[in-house]
């Protein structure tokens, strides 16, 4: 029911802004994903609005500008415990302040009793790779200090980080950039990841076959945030869409894809009849142009196995219905192969996007029951 809804409801619309944006950028206007955003923006931005049980505020963590949601603490507890949480969009899209993130936010804030930061991490157009995982690494790095943690009546010991599809992948990058800093390698007791967006080494696992065409993100605007993501050419998407940008002639690519051998890290419920892609000759020009396509701070389901050991304990949330269903599942294999405490939520009926439509006219049943075992896993451990 919940994707014949968003079919019927959300995704008409959504194609219509897309071509609006297609045409604005087309006449010279503006950069079509600055003209996307500044519609999506003027939809559902909110002003810092405090309530009686959560406090709203805009500020900015070293040049980084975020905003808190501070909840009401427990009369027994005088520290609160914290979430660092990183919006999706693509890297390109949406915002802290959009309505869906900041009542996200406010949600999590109230009902955990806890400061949850949001950060407005830069977007591509206006930079692009790694400067977005240097804004998040920034801002989380300014909110651990002492004085900054006590300012906001923060347990130092009960801090995660999060983030929904890119966030997600930032968030991810997040936690491993952490991994190789001893002064921060245990600052963060958890990490939680939403439908995360993980690798650019395999357009073809079984979730992205399976769900090439579903709405809200088909495989080839997957494909588009990527190139985008790394200020590539869009004349390579076609390419990378059928594998030839990791194909076997392509040697700095051929040891990295044996990291997210789907065949090995997904169940066979998952895997079926699929069949891996993997095409003998390919175009090397490809890794050559966009080489950060193979670096682990994009792709966090690549690094290594022997770094992954010291990632916090970890909750991944999958839906059945989005092309990179297949992304988190490996990557929760992978961390558990490692030693990490992992709990993986799958949803059957879930899609890309889903936790963030909880309020009409977009209130799906799915967005509201993720949402919830989302802040009821964060209770129990954080």
């Amino acid at each position: 029911m919940g994707i014949t809804l968003l079919t019927v409801n959300t995704a008409p619309s959504f194609s219509s802004t897309i071509l609006q944006s297609n045409l604005i950028h087309s006449l010279g206007l503006s950069h079509h994903l600055i003209a996307l955003n500044f519609i999506i923006l003027s939809f559902g931005k909110k002003s810092a609005q405090s309530s009686a049980h959560v406090k709203v505020t805009d500020t900015d963590f070293d040049g980084v500008e975020v905003r808190v949601f501070e909840g009401s603490p427990k009369p027994n507890e005088p520290l609160r415990r914290s979430v660092v949480y990183i919006h999706g969009g693509g890297w390109a899209l949406a915002s802290a302040k959009i309505s869906y993130y900041d009542e996200l936010c406010t949600t999590m804030a109230e009902e955990l009793n806890a400061v949850i930061v949001s950060i407005e991490y830069r977007l591509v157009p206006q930079v692009y790779f790694p400067e977005q995982i240097y804004d998040v690494m920034r801002a989380t790095k300014y909110f651990l200090k002492p004085e900054v943690l006590e300012k906001y009546k923060v347990d130092p010991g009960r801090i995660g980080v999060s983030g929904d599809s890119a966030g997600g992948n930032l968030a991810a990058a997040l936690g491993q950039q952490f991994t190789y800093v001893d002064s921060l390698r245990s600052k963060l007791k958890l990490q939680a990841l939403i439908y995360p967006v993980l690798q650019a080494l395999d357009f073809n696992t079984p979730s992205y076959q399976q769900n090439k065409n579903t709405p809200i993100l088909p495989r080839h605007v997957m494909v588009k945030y990527w190139v985008d993501y790394f200020k590539g050419n869009y004349d390579f998407v076609q390419a990378m869409i059928v594998n030839n940008h990791t194909a076997l002639d392509v040697d700095r690519a051929t040891a990295l894809r044996a990291r997210l051998n789907w065949t090995s890290l997904l169940p066979e419920s998952i895997t079926k009849s699929y069949k891996p892609v993997m095409q003998t000759t390919g175009d090397a020009r490809i890794v050559q142009e966009i080489p950060q396509l193979l670096e682990a701070s994009s792709s966090p389901l690549i690094a290594d196995q022997e770094m992954l050991q010291y990632l916090p304990k970890t909750y991944i949330l999958t839906c059945e219905h989005d092309v990179l269903r297949d992304d988190g599942i490996m990557y929760a294999k992978r961390l558990e192969r490692a030693g990490v405490d992992v709990t993986l939520d799958h949803f059957e009926d879930g899609f890309h996007g889903c936790m963030i439509f909880t309020s009409w006219p977009t209130n799906f049943s799915v967005g509201i029951r993720t949402r919830n075992s989302y802040i009821k896993w964060l209770d129990q451990n954080l």
